[in-house]
């Protein structure tokens, strides 16, 4: 898997990493993995792209499929944020299509916030609110 990850259960918060090439099943499978622990759910999200060199899904439809599955997925009473850190153009822009696709989804309990640098990620998931 391209992606490593640590949890930090005293600040609740999950950090992932991507590195080299990044394919839609590394991306399923983080989000598989990591959000079916009951240990973590309800915890704020950092994914740093900003080691990614190439991003390989095999359709842009696979970023509405993983908004939908990461939504079904957010415990229902509990509000959270997940920061994507992406300097990349093509990155970016995928973070900000998911950040659209979580939007419209109802089950949805995560505010997305798509990055260009790791301070303004931190400064998101450390605002309150």
């Amino acid at each position: 898997m391209s992606i490593t990850y640590t949890i930090d259960h005293a600040r609740r918060l999950v950090t992932a990493v991507g590195q080299g090439d990044l394919t839609g099943d590394d991306i399923f499978g983080y989000q598989q993995e990591v959000w079916s622990r009951p240990d973590v759910g309800g915890y704020d999200e950092l994914i740093d792209m900003t080691n990614v060199q190439r991003i390989d899904l095999r359709s842009v439809d696979h970023v509405k499929q993983l908004a939908e599955l990461a939504a079904s997925m957010d415990p229902v009473a509990v509000q959270s944020k997940f920061a994507i850190v992406a300097p990349d153009d093509y990155a970016f822009g995928l973070g900000r299509m998911y950040e659209s696709y979580r939007r419209l989804e109802g089950r949805s309990t995560k505010r997305v916030g798509v990055f260009r640098s790791m301070a303004e990620a931190r400064a998101f998931l450390e605002a309150a609110g």
